[in-house]
């Protein structure tokens, strides 16, 4: 015989697992946009990140969170440490990939620095420089620069010492910083890209490498895709003789701008879909890079034009 009393504890104990879950839902909330801000540059791919998000959510439940002290500070950790694990296989995953390797697009329309203080770390060029780095490298400059997190914080994080996460850090931005000429405002690299398509509709050689830095290198993300280059274009005239001999790929494509991983984009549209997106690397000598993302799989995220 069940009693008033045993009903009313079980009544309770209901009451308190559902208060709880209603708050852990509430805190990690409160820090998703982080979360998949922390992945997304460490990965370069939403896909990805957003897996790894849903992953630190099913951590979040099945912890004793009553002795979290800094709930934030516990999801960004797991977070970073999944991340880490992740990137490397990751890139051996991606020893099998054909042709040059870009990120995956990300939306930031509604969040320009996805969760972070600022916009570190997440335009096209940076995520790519980062290719190269370690994976304790990539993170401990991810969380220091996009993230504000302390060496102290981050030394936490990485399971390492606070002296090794300033050398960690520091060679980090040497690299990325040290291969990266001083970008120009968007305002700039809009008017550039426009002066582009133009240029590169009618296949004018000239007025194309007017627009390129000497050095300019095309890159362009097909996996395989047919009539995709699979190697990188480099130089001003290779990539003006490049673009000039493609002129068929503008036929019944449209274009429209848009701001992916905070930067000024061209969406192409074929066929009244996304065929694929358009982001330039430029700085006061002109282009200096041109990343044509044409693999389906990761254009999800780019919007549609109405």
């Amino acid at each position: 015989m069940v009693t008033d009393s045993h009903v009313d504890v079980e009544v309770a104990a209901a009451d308190d697992d559902n208060t709880s879950l209603e708050q852990a839902v509430t805190v990690f909330e409160s820090v998703r946009p982080r979360l998949f801000g922390i992945a997304y540059r460490m990965l370069g791919s939403a896909a990805e990140a957003e897996d790894l998000v849903q992953e630190v959510w099913l951590r979040w439940q099945t912890c004793d969170r009553g002795k979290v002290a800094n709930p934030a500070a516990f999801l960004a950790t797991a977070m970073t440490r999944l991340a880490i694990n992740e990137l490397q296989s990751a890139r051996v995953r991606r020893e099998t990939y054909v042709g040059p390797w870009l990120p995956e697009p990300v939306d930031t329309s509604a969040d320009p620095y996805l969760g972070a203080e600022r916009g570190e770390a997440l335009e096209f060029a940076a995520l790519v420089l980062m290719e190269k780095l370690t994976p304790n490298e990539r993170a401990a400059y991810i969380l220091r620069e996009a993230f504000g997190y302390s060496y102290a914080e981050i030394a936490n994080i990485v399971q390492s010492t606070e002296p090794a996460v300033r050398q960690l850090v520091s060679r980090a931005r040497k690299h990325v910083t040290g291969e990266r000429r001083t970008p120009v405002p968007a305002e700039a690299q809009r008017e550039l890209l426009t002066k582009f398509l133009a240029a590169a509709r009618t296949g004018e050689m000239g007025a194309l490498e007017k627009l390129f830095a000497a050095d300019v290198t095309s890159l362009s993300d097909g996996n395989g895709r047919h009539q995709i280059a699979r190697r990188a274009v480099v130089g001003a005239s290779w990539v003006a003789k490049f673009l000039a001999a493609m002129s068929w790929f503008w036929e019944g494509v449209e274009t429209e701008f848009a701001t992916m991983n905070g930067q000024p984009c061209v969406v192409l549209m074929a066929g009244g879909s996304v065929y694929g997106l358009l982001a330039i690397e430029a700085s006061a000598d002109g282009i200096d890079q041109l990343f044509w993302m044409l693999n389906p799989e990761k254009n999800a995220q780019v919007p549609a034009p109405a």
